[in-house]
């Protein structure tokens, strides 16, 4: 028998399956949390850290590696593993030495920030995000445009000029900066290499023009002169490769065989797209998880305004698979519950042995749309898409002192829900059109309410997957590929296809009621987010 390891490197934590090749059965499963988390407010040290910042350590990934591999390679023999796979979240930045190990584990750079990880979700660069867009709008460089015609600050690039122009000393000492995924294929393989997923999406790599010109980066800066080659790494590997094989002192540190297949990574929310056999044009997924996804299969090279921008190739060969995102969905609710929860309903909550989320959307599912009298606004932490803009807050009209908590809860909801249609809007007026939806992700399967609300804001079915670990169920599916045992991934994901767990049907009343509200949202998405930067100027106070 034959089985693949996937591991999907998440934010706060990494999990992995082992499936086996021929039946698709998830043999094993494990999981391993970040001790560190996600760093927002100091550095280990202690180190106070700035506004908008959100690092990792790479400790983290190494042990999460290893211990899920020894869980999973203990169900079966080892010999009968044949290949390892793996997503991460994008962009995750790590700046390394010459010896590919992590800058910040040096003395020296222990108490400086840009030595560390830059999560996707780190803010920090915006200004330097400003800069590069402005910089390629006054050349009229035509790579823009396919990046959504302006560069977000959770990118490579922003966050590789942030850490020139604010610590010259680790962009000195970093022999290159990698994104976390392909520092894990190189843990794995000794080889250093580019994914066509993370390069083609987060670090302006066009497919058959490469990175954009030297000229251009020595514009922005004289010490990004020759930075594609060195400190980018310019050996792109599209889909239909692999990272390469297992090396000797890999398979030591994981008790596998030297030589199994090491299958490209992907960014994470990709990598549940085989997971759910969302391989065809038209086909759209949505991933709910700390942050939002909508990822889009078409024929059609469209640029369109204030998305990531599409990979001809690079995930399916023959389409063009769009990306945009929302950049808080999970956080949003975890925010609430930390922050504005009374103590009677955490109480109740421990005494019934229910999350206060359970308990939440129990009471929120009991209210009709509109009975709260409220409307939100998702940014959290900013909005990604479509108006690419990390300095936008999130707002809840219509408090009044008669307001629950449950009702704002809600209301959170329906907000991520409505910012989900303004890009799917997006999408459909660009002249893609949208067939099968699919959900994804712990919350997709088991918030019901949340589902129910999707389908009436969208007015379409929404196909909730059965698999619980998309991601790593995806990445193991890669592996089998990589490995030979299918002769592409797409073959894996059309023979191991399972049913949808559930698919949620539109309320004809709820979808008129919505569409009412949805119309008040985007005045609102439309008002702070392009007419008044209301937004832009309280944080700057905030900030002084």
């Amino acid at each position: 028998m034959k089985y693949t390891i996937g591991i999907d490197f998440g934010t706060l934590s990494a999990r992995g399956v082992l499936v086996n090749s021929v039946s698709g059965e998830v043999v094993a499963e494990a999981s391993y949390e970040y001790p560190h988390a996600v760093m927002d407010s100091a550095l280990p040290s202690g180190k106070t850290l700035p506004e908008g910042y959100a690092l990792q350590h790479p400790l983290d990934y190494k042990e999460a590696l290893v211990l899920i591999t020894e869980r999973l390679r203990s169900a079966v023999s080892a010999d009968d593993i044949v290949g390892i796979g793996f997503d991460f979240t994008a962009c995750t930045l790590l700046p390394i030495d010459e010896r590919g190990e992590p800058l910040c584990l040096r003395d020296e750079f222990a108490d400086d920030p840009h030595a560390y990880v830059k999560l996707w979700k780190h803010h920090g660069a915006e200004q330097y995000a400003r800069e590069i867009t402005e910089l390629a709008e006054s050349r009229g460089e035509s790579w823009l445009s396919l990046f959504g015609g302006k560069i977000s600050c959770e990118w490579a690039i922003p966050k590789i000029l942030e850490t020139l122009r604010s610590s010259r000393s680790v962009f000195d000492a970093a022999a290159r900066f990698t994104e976390a995924g392909d520092y894990i294929s190189y843990l794995l393989t000794g080889e250093h290499t580019a994914a066509i997923s993370f390069a083609g999406y987060k670090w302006l790599y066009v497919s058959g023009e490469g990175f954009p010109t030297n000229d251009y980066f020595e514009a922005l800066d004289p010490a990004l002169s020759g930075i594609i080659g060195s400190k980018i790494c310019d050996n792109v590997i599209f889909a239909d490769g692999s990272a390469g094989k297992l090396s000797s002192t890999a398979a030591e540190m994981l008790g596998l065989r030297e030589g199994i297949a090491v299958a490209l990574p992907v960014i994470d929310a990709h990598a549940a797209m085989p997971a759910l056999d969302v391989m065809r044009e038209g086909e759209l997924m949505l991933i709910l998880g700390t942050s939002g996804c909508q990822i889009l299969n078409a024929r059609e090279k469209i640029n369109i305004y204030g998305t990531a921008g599409y990979v001809y190739g690079g995930i399916i060969p023959g389409l063009a698979t769009y990306e945009a995102g929302q950049a808080s969905f999970g956080d949003n609710f975890d925010w609430f519950v930390r922050s504005s929860v009374p103590e009677e309903y955490t109480r109740e909550a421990r005494e019934r042995g229910i999350s206060v989320h359970t308990l939440l959307r129990e009471r929120a599912s009991k209210l009709a749309v509109g009975q709260s009298g409220l409307l939100a606004l998702d940014w959290l932490n900013g909005n990604r898409s479509i108006l690419v803009d990390p300095k936008l807050s999130g707002l809840v009209l219509g408090i009044t002192l008669a307001t629950k908590p449950e009702e704002i809860y809600r209301a959170l909801i329906e907000a991520v829900v409505f910012g989900t249609k303004v890009i799917l809007d997006t999408y459909e007026q660009a002249g893609i059109a949208i067939g099968k939806i699919t959900a994804a992700g712990g919350i997709a399967l088991k918030d019901e309410m949340m589902m129910q609300i999707y389908s009436d804001v969208l007015n379409k079915d929404i196909y909730v997957s059965a698999r619980s670990q998309a991601g790593a169920y995806g990445s193991a599916e890669a592996a089998m590929a990589a490995a030979g045992i299918y002769e592409s991934i797409e073959r894996a994901a059309a023979t191991l296809a399972v049913p949808a767990a559930r698919v949620y049907h539109p309320i004809a009343g709820n979808v008129e009621k919505y569409a009412v509200l949805f119309a008040e949202y985007k005045r609102l998405h439309d008002y702070f987010g392009k007419e008044n930067l209301l937004m832009h100027r309280l944080r700057a106070m905030k900030c002084e």
